[in-house]
């Protein structure tokens, strides 16, 4: 028996410190597939009491269906040279912008937002698209115009102008969380790119006089903000789903109520599969559980960081800029989410990436960990290159 798990613990070690030099990122490849495997779990034992027609695991026979996809996603995207992505940064940024036109017109209104495209069995969320489209623009950009961005405010307002165009679109859905997401990943990639520092403090003081007029002046982001203060003011009403799910922390403790023991997703956290499965996941897994995940997610956005270090450091600033775009957006999203359902932050609406229910995130967000495999393999490979010629002069 101990020969058994020694052959295994070494096989494990081989495969994350193989003895020679692989192709691929295997640790990104380990931790994607492991939030995978973690949200699929989630997802069954939050959304038991959901389904219609009286099928329990509805909502997690959908979401293989998606895993399956975004797995045929990944594979395809492998296939695309980073080079192709640079030049059709603009194609994909105009297809983002047309694609957030059209939902407005004959997109499915859900809960008073009309923020998906409907195809039959599957809907897609066009503003987990554009999420993707700005990143590898804004490379491109960043690479084309660097002495703009760097030399003068023009070159800073530029890419703000075409945030602002999205940042419109998705507004009338309503979807704030995305726009958010979307101006917090441009001004890191410009900050990144060399920006001025006073043009940064010129920007973010009109961005946040934005965001307060926009909450001022619509009701329900008003109540999201009240609730979010004091939900317990009206636990009943406004605050209600936060109460909820602060109760499911609470009784989760440090080790949790057991897998599948939850009682807040018995019909009282409402949509505890989507935007609260970490309420769920701190319920039946307790802080112990929510800890392992917060530190895969953290290793997630650490890896993208590191690749796009990686590349700019030699020199290669589009490979680099997009990594670390990609890395902004998935640690930025997952402190939203988190702090969404803790209580430290207003309710956005925006998903756990790679562990929350929902097709259109679920397939952006392997698309973006494709790339940066991809990104990593073309660096591996480069080098590889260079060894072989310098071993046969």
């Amino acid at each position: 028996m101990k020969q058994i798990f020694r052959n295994i613990g070494s096989g494990i070690w081989r495969w994350f410190v193989p003895e020679r030099s692989s192709f691929y990122d295997r640790g990104l490849l380990a931790l994607t597939f492991t939030l995978m495997g973690i949200g699929l779990m989630m997802v069954a034992s939050a959304s038991i009491k959901e389904g219609p027609g009286g099928d329990m695991f509805y909502y997690t026979k959908r979401h293989l269906i998606f895993l399956i996809l975004c797995m045929g996603c990944g594979v395809v995207t492998l296939y695309v040279p980073i080079e192709k992505w640079k030049a059709w940064s603009s194609k994909l940024l105009i297809g983002a912008l047309g694609l957030l036109f059209a939902v407005l017109i004959v997109g499915r209104t859900v809960n008073g937002a009309k923020r998906w495209i409907g195809f039959g069995f599957f809907n897609i969320q066009p503003a987990e698209l554009a999420k993707i489209a700005l990143i590898i623009f804004l490379a491109s950009y960043l690479v084309r115009r660097s002495n703009e961005v760097r030399g003068n405010i023009i070159g800073f307002i530029k890419p703000l102008a075409v945030v602002f165009m999205l940042a419109i679109m998705l507004l009338a859905q309503p979807d704030l969380g995305s726009v958010v997401v979307l101006f917090v990943c441009t001004f890191g990639l410009l900050f990144i790119g060399g920006a001025k520092l006073f043009q940064f403090l010129l920007i973010i003081g009109a961005g946040l006089a934005a965001l307060v007029a926009l909450i001022i002046f619509e009701p329900y982001r008003m109540r999201r903000v009240t609730s979010f203060l004091d939900p317990w003011a009206d636990p009943y009403g406004s605050g209600y789903q936060l109460t909820q799910s602060l109760m499911a922390f609470g009784r989760g403790g440090f080790w949790g109520q057991g897998l599948g023991n939850s009682i807040q997703k018995l019909s009282y956290l409402p949509e505890a599969h989507t935007d609260f499965v970490f309420a769920i996941l701190g319920e039946e897994l307790g802080y112990f559980g929510v800890m392992v995940v917060l530190f895969l997610q953290l290793l997630l956005a650490m890896k993208a960081l590191k690749i796009g270090r990686t590349a700019l450091l030699r020199q290669k600033f589009y490979e680099g800029y997009l990594a670390c775009g990609i890395g902004i957006w998935f640690s930025f999203q997952t402190v939203v989410n988190v702090g969404a359902a803790a209580g430290m932050l207003p309710t956005k609406g925006l998903t756990l990436p790679l562990v929350s229910y929902g097709g259109s995130s679920l397939i952006a967000i392997s698309i973006a960990v494709a790339i940066l495999l991809r990104i990593d393999f073309e660096r591996r490979l480069e080098t590889m290159h260079v060894i072989s010629r310098e071993s046969d002069e």
